[in-house]
């Protein structure tokens, strides 16, 4: 047992279990082994209850009508921000702009922020781990403005080079991006340290958070970032819908990423006046249910104690790597100190996409893919992984079922 959870009461996950019912499904004809949720997470059905209930009771548009369901509803989605706001520690509710995802978030900062500071010759500092949505926008960006995107290399168990960031930060940099946690890896990046050298040198800092969010407590003040994105679907809420917590001061200096009804104070022809924060990033009418539903999905998560469930994930995770280990031919890519319940390996045997296909026939669900992270694979001089990534409401008994099954790949393949 861990330090952090030898003071922590045991969680019952066979209780948390029943909150989920996907989890009680059988698919070919086996039981559901749900293991890829770095691709997004189950929802509890008090989620599922949340958008149930809104789309039954307060179905509205918001910020527009005076009648009685587009004020509740304007309330409900308000306080979802609220709640945000105070699950990241968030200064203030308009450091909250709601997106679709972490990938929109991104672009809206790539767009509104890097976009009108970059110059030519200047760069921005992302990491070898990224995903591609923490590459690509800003390569667009770059390439629009004769500036250059600089890589922060890993070494052979997948953490970051400190050292080598330190030499990439100069007078030229404009910003630095990276992943809380690596969605292949699972590496967890000292996000406070690198954040702080960036600080040194007037760099802002952007952190992709959509697979630390759903495993690690998030406190965007301490961390010392800039900006801070997540997906709602990773963190058992709705898909399509997510978060950008950006500096006050940082979003007040960026213009509107979208124009549309609801980012306006006045239009004429002549011109239009934007609105305030957070209102002036929040074009058209926005996932009123989505929001609801995280708002469900935090105060879940709340309830059942986020230093538990990360206590009881760390542990199954090193039940599952010492479980993986002991399978003839496969290779565990990652072995940083610090993790999140993500493992990613490959086979002599088969073929990612063969093993995914065998263990489906288990009941079994894996990722196995480049994982949006090309860069990475080619890194480790792979072109794909097999990824089981993990949440609390795994079991051991379901690494005991992907061992047997791996077991199996060997077997149909030798």
């Amino acid at each position: 047992m861990s330090a952090v959870s030898a003071h922590l009461a045991p969680l019952n996950v066979e209780r948390l279990r029943r909150d989920f019912p996907i989890l009680s499904q059988r698919v070919r004809h086996k039981p559901l082994v749900y293991l890829d949720n770095g691709a997004t997470t189950q929802k509890p059905q008090s989620v599922i209850d949340a958008l149930v209930n809104y789309y039954t009771t307060e179905n509205a548009n918001i910020h527009r009508g005076v009648h009685y369901l587009s004020q509740q509803a304007t309330f409900a989605y308000e306080r979802t921000r609220g709640r945000i706001r105070r699950f990241l520690n968030a200064a203030d509710n308009s450091e909250i702009v709601f997106v679709r995802g972490t990938t929109e978030g991104i672009n809206l900062v790539a767009q509104s922020y890097a976009r009108p500071h970059l110059r030519e010759g200047d760069e921005i500092i992302v990491s070898q781990m990224e995903h591609h949505s923490n590459i690509v926008p800003w390569q667009m960006v770059c390439a629009e403005r004769g500036a250059q995107l600089r890589v922060i290399p890993v070494d052979d168990t997948g953490e970051l080079i400190l050292e080598e960031y330190e030499k990439l930060l100069n007078p030229r940099t404009r910003l630095v991006a990276l992943a809380h946690a690596s969605n292949v890896l699972g590496t967890i990046n000292p996000v406070a340290h690198i954040a702080a050298l960036a600080h040194q040198q007037g760099v802002p800092v952007l952190v992709d958070g959509a697979q630390g969010i759903p495993h690690l407590p998030v406190d965007v003040r301490a961390l010392g970032c800039d900006f801070y994105v997540f997906s709602g679907h990773k963190l058992f809420g709705p898909t399509g819908v997510g978060v950008l917590y950006g500096r006050r001061e940082l979003l007040d200096s960026m213009p509107p990423y979208q124009g549309g009804g609801s980012m306006i104070q006045k239009v004429s022809f002549e011109g239009t006046t934007y609105a305030e924060l957070p209102n002036r990033f929040e074009a058209g009418t926005p996932h009123i249910a989505g929001a609801i539903g995280l708002e469900a999905a935090i105060d879940y998560l709340n309830e059942a104690g986020p230093e538990r469930l990360a206590a009881y994930e760390a542990e199954l995770l090193d039940y599952a790597t010492g479980a993986l280990s002991q399978v003839e031919g496969l290779r565990l890519f990652g072995t940083a100190r610090e993790k999140v319940a993500v493992l990613s390996f490959s086979m002599e045997a088969a073929h990612p996409h063969d093993i995914g296909t065998v263990l489906d026939s288990e009941g079994i669900a894996i990722r196995a893919g480049h994982h949006c992270a090309q860069p990475l694979m080619q890194c480790y001089g792979v072109p794909a992984m097999a990824r089981a990534s993990l949440a609390f409401y795994n079991t051991r008994e379901e690494i005991d079922a992907l061992a047997a099954a791996l077991c199996k790949v060997n077997e149909v393949f030798s």
